[in-house]
């Protein structure tokens, strides 16, 4: 009788400032994987490898955007962009977005999309702001799912927010408070009661 050694599956997502060709090729089929899928990415239709790459490689070379990747077993499966507003709008600079958040259906199940989430709301959070922004389509029921799960609160729905394959789709606004490492509470700051955080 022979023994199997089964190795627990590996996850982790990186901030990423270059993307070798290897690591651009599965990204960009994660991408499609994706989109076809009809995952949150604003395309409604697949791209293709020059496309995306052209995305991708214009994202990295945008001084308020980081580019994160999750990984499953060392294969790039999907990707989150973490925007800040520009140096010139300082009164939101207690802001940032995240934008563009997947994993692909073929990866899906591991946590990998909380995992994501949550670095980029430690490098928002390190970055100094203390809010973090985003939109989703109400019809992506398991991001929304996750991002409330994670604490993102509703504040408000576009009715029009996006037309989707000849029908319009609302779509639902979220934020959540990020707390700083040391120092007084994002509340605190902010002059919120409890009932604000």
């Amino acid at each position: 009788m022979s023994e199997v050694a089964s190795e627990a599956t590996r996850l982790s997502v990186e901030r990423v400032t270059e993307l070798s060709d290897h690591d651009m090729a599965e990204l960009c089929e994660a991408t499609d994987a994706a989109i076809i899928e009809g995952g949150g990415f604003g395309w409604i239709e697949p791209q293709g490898r020059a496309a995306l790459e052209r995305h991708f490689r214009g994202a990295l070379l945008v001084p308020e955007r980081e580019l994160f990747i999750a990984r499953l077993d060392s294969l790039v499966v999907g990707s989150a962009q973490l925007v800040r507003p520009p140096r010139n709008n300082e009164a939101q600079a207690i802001g940032a977005t995240l934008t563009h958040a997947y994993i692909a259906p073929y990866a899906r199940g591991h946590g990998l999309a909380r995992l994501m989430i949550q670095r980029a709301e430690e490098r928002a959070a390190a970055l100094g702001h203390r809010v973090l922004n985003l939109d989703v389509r109400e019809t992506q029921e398991t991001a929304i799912a996750v991002f409330e799960g994670l604490g993102y609160i509703r504040w408000g729905t576009h009715p029009a927010y996006a037309r989707v394959r000849g029908q319009t789709v609302a779509g639902h606004y979220y934020y959540k408070l990020l707390e700083p490492g040391r120092g007084r509470t994002t509340g605190q700051l902010l002059g919120l009661g409890r009932e604000g955080q």
